[in-house]
This record gives C-alpha cells, sequence and structure tokens, in this order.
C-alpha cells in the first residue's frame, strides 16, 4: 500500500535551509530549542523544533550540543531467573527492635529466590562484614552449592561491598549482583 505524502511536508530546498541554519557558526554549538526562537526573533521561520531535530538525526548530525556535559550510555543492569534452588540467593541485614529503647540487633537472613527457603539467618549485636562472610560461606556449605555456579544478589550496604565479602565470594565461586544505587 503507497501512502501519499503529507501536504505540508518540507521540501529538500526548506531541509537544506534547516542544516545550512544549523550549522552557520553562529549557531553550530547550539540545540534546535535555542535556535528556533533565536531565528524567531531574526523573523524567520523555517521548521518547529521537532521538524529541526528530525532533520538533524535524518542527517547524522544529531550529537551533543551545547555547554552541558553529554549523556552518559549506561548499559542495561544484568539480570538473573532462577530456574532452580541453590542457583540465585538474596540476602540483607536488617535491624531488629531490642528489649530496650535504643537499643537494636542485626538479622543477617539468606533466601533462595527459587524456593524462598532461608538458607542461613544470623541475628548479632553489630553489623559487621565478617560476620556476614561467615553466614555466607556456612550457608554455601550446609546446601551444599559448592560445585554449583551460585549468583548472590545485595542491596549496596557496606558489608555487601566490603572487601573481605568480596574475597569470600571469589573464593567460593559466587557471583555478586547487586542493585542499582538510588533505587
Amino acid at each position: 500500500m503507497i501512502v501519499p505524502e503529507p501536504a505540508n511536508k518540507l521540501s529538500l530546498g526548506e531541509r537544506a535551509a534547516v542544516l545550512d541554519a544549523c550549522n552557520c557558526e553562529q549557531f553550530s554549538s547550539l540545540p534546535p530549542s535555542q535556535i528556533v526562537p533565536k531565528l524567531a526573533d531574526q523573523g524567520r521561520y523555517l521548521a518547529s523544533e521537532s521538524s529541526f531535530y528530525r532533520i538533524l538525526r535524518a542527517d547524522g548530525q544529531q550529537h551533543h550540543r551545547g555547554r552541558a556535559k553529554p549523556p552518559v550510555r549506561r548499559k542495561p543492569p544484568m539480570s538473573y531467573k532462577a530456574g532452580a534452588p541453590c542457583e540465585v540467593w538474596t540476602w540483607d541485614i536488617t535491624w531488629m527492635l531490642g528489649p530496650v529503647a535504643g537499643m537494636f540487633f542485626y538479622l543477617y537472613l539468606i533466601v533462595d529466590i527459587f524456593s524462598r527457603k532461608i538458607v542461613g539467618w544470623e541475628v548479632h549485636e553489630r553489623e559487621s562484614e565478617e560476620m556476614a562472610s561467615n553466614l555466607i560461606r556456612q550457608a554455601v556449605l550446609v546446601e551444599g552449592c559448592i560445585t554449583r555456579p551460585l549468583v548472590l544478589h545485595a542491596d549496596n550496604g557496606s558489608p555487601m561491598k566490603a572487601a573481605t565479602m568480596k574475597t569470600t565470594m571469589e573464593k567460593l565461586g559466587i557471583t555478586a549482583s547487586y542493585s542499582r544505587p538510588r533505587v
């Protein structure tokens, strides 16, 4: 099916005029959101701002313009899917109220994502990467996951990213997975 061209489509000459305006010395470092109003101040209207962007993109010129930093491209975070027990675990440390106001205990908890089984837990009076590391080691041995690849997901807390924990996970062949920052 052939679709007719819109009546208001810019001609090749009009597209060339937009590119000439964008590439002139006065506007070469400005984005279309600033070029269009400046042209309007001069009494010239070539096309809408969105048409400027569309024409620049079609001509391969839609790159970063202006003094602001260009956007940083980040790769999407890895996601892991558990298809059986002992493939993906998650763990965290949470506060538990103590018997006296202002006193807290720390619950260290490891859960298997697939079976939702609690594979390890301990309660301590302080938060420590050594205690967390020992709990991970103990849970891996008890569950018999030492020979299988295991992914351990955690947030970005200091015990989770500590050198002691990273070393333990490396020795046990565990792949670390962390939540994205500020989420």
